[in-house]
């Protein structure tokens, strides 16, 4: 019997069927199925029902289910004091405003939940700063938005579609907007040397179309609120509106033909690669990123097997 024997066992059973745990576990169903039939090999009896529905437990997988909670759970509890003995210090990272929107709070969290004995200090802002403050060596970590042609090895935790966010109260238009066609709203952007407008303008460029920039605004909070107010429309990836769309402050109209994708990548500064505490806060970010997008409260894609954190 093995460690993720167990894991795998009671994934399936919270799951309710092996498709769901598949995903949930990031494992091909084949070797669930195969890990769980080894398991009852292993102990000579049936642990699963398996029926059109899913899956429910038989008497002894019920005594299993029991007692493979606690030993994961005393798992769990060995890695996190293992962790937090190891790992000690500060670690200071750097997040663009709109991805911290989502994932700043479950972050520090789980920082304090998983690494007593580490201070995290966080920096927000917008991406032309936070890449120069990167490169300058001030961060030990930072998560930066990148285009497909500049991702350079970086390894990705999620791609986000950008999307025009609009006023509440404008008349209705379809749930897309062609890119040939965003010449007609009048925009409030960030600057030049933001990541944003460079991804957007490249693309645009690209397909010989233009963009209406009435205001160029280095400040999040300050372009979310012209829009609200109804003074102009934006370009922005849906975790910066997440929280506006749903309470029906801004509407966001996907852009198509072509759609416009960015991918969120994780950067450690090379010299702080091997420091016990800024791996530590490394390893768990794309479990948190995971987390929130298969839970929806971050709008966006899981990266595709081979591309995620190693």
């Amino acid at each position: 019997m093995e460690f993720r024997q167990l894991k795998y066992f009671v994934g399936v059973v919270e799951a309710g069927s092996f498709t769901k745990a598949a995903a949930m576990l990031n494992v091909a169903q084949s070797a669930l199925s195969l890990h769980v039939r080894q398991l009852e090999e292993g102990f000579g009896t049936q642990l699963l029902i398996r029926d059109r529905s899913g899956v429910s437990v038989t008497p002894s997988g019920a005594k299993l289910l029991e007692r493979a909670r606690i030993v994961l759970n005393e798992i769990r509890i060995i890695k996190a004091e293992m962790n937090s003995t190891a790992a000690a210090g500060e670690v200071t990272i750097g997040i663009p405003s709109g991805a911290a929107r989502v994932v700043s709070g479950p972050l520090l969290e789980a920082v304090a939940k998983e690494l007593p004995s580490v201070t995290l200090k966080m920096v927000e802002g917008m991406t032309g700063p936070l890449e120069e403050w990167m490169a300058a060596g001030r961060f030990n970590l930072a998560i930066l938005y990148r285009t497909a042609d500049a991702i350079a090895g970086l390894p990705i935790l999620a791609k986000e579609d950008f999307c025009l966010v609009a006023p509440p109260n404008r008349p209705p238009f379809p749930n897309v907007v062609a890119l040939s066609d965003l010449h007609a709203f009048p925009l409030a952007v960030p600057m030049r040397n933001n990541n944003v407008r460079r991804s957007v303008a490249d693309v645009v460029a690209q397909h010989g179309c233009r963009l209406d920039v009435r205001f160029e605004v280095d400040s999040l909070s300050t372009i979310i609120s012209m829009v609200t107010e109804g003074k102009a429309y934006s370009i922005l990836t849906p975790s910066a509106v997440h929280r506006e769309a749903q309470q029906g402050l801004v509407r966001m109209v996907r852009i198509v033909d072509p759609v416009i994708t960015r991918s969120v990548v994780l950067a450690v500064n090379p010299k702080d690669e091997n420091a016990p505490a800024v791996a530590a806060v490394r390893k768990l970010i794309p479990g948190i990123v995971r987390t929130l997008v298969e839970s929806g409260q971050w709008p966006a894609k899981l990266p595709t097997e081979g591309s995620s954190v190693r």
